[in-house]
């Protein structure tokens, strides 16, 4: 099972952890896998890149973790963005959890 934890401060999500493999299939085959990967591979991608938001990132593809938290110090266009993204991951991440909630797990933490 993949567990992704979502860290909220004020009100706002800063930081997505995500632990553990899916197990819905084998590698290479795992669409569950591949869906969640997918959805928040380009999260983070959009926060690195395209908002250019200088954040810790670490992830670990054996052992199937992820990490992305944000900085403290952003700007208000940066906050704004982050958040729209981060926003539609949970929902995106929720959805899919919904539909394969024994192989994956969401969960909202308040920091």
């Amino acid at each position: 099972m993949t567990i992704v934890t979502f860290g909220k401060h004020n009100g706002k999500i800063v930081s997505v952890e995500c632990k553990g493999h899916t197990g819905w299939g084998e590698q290479g085959e795992d669409i569950v896998c591949a869906a969640l990967s997918s959805m928040v591979q380009s999260c983070a991608l959009g926060i690195l890149q395209v908002v250019k938001i200088d954040a810790e990132y670490t992830t670990d593809e054996e052992s199937g973790y992820l990490k992305l938290v944000l900085p403290q110090e952003l700007t208000d266009s940066q906050s704004h963005d982050a958040s729209v993204l981060l926003d539609t991951l949970l929902m995106s991440v929720q959805d899919l959890s919904e539909s394969y909630h024994q192989y994956v797990k969401s969960e909202v933490k308040r920091l």
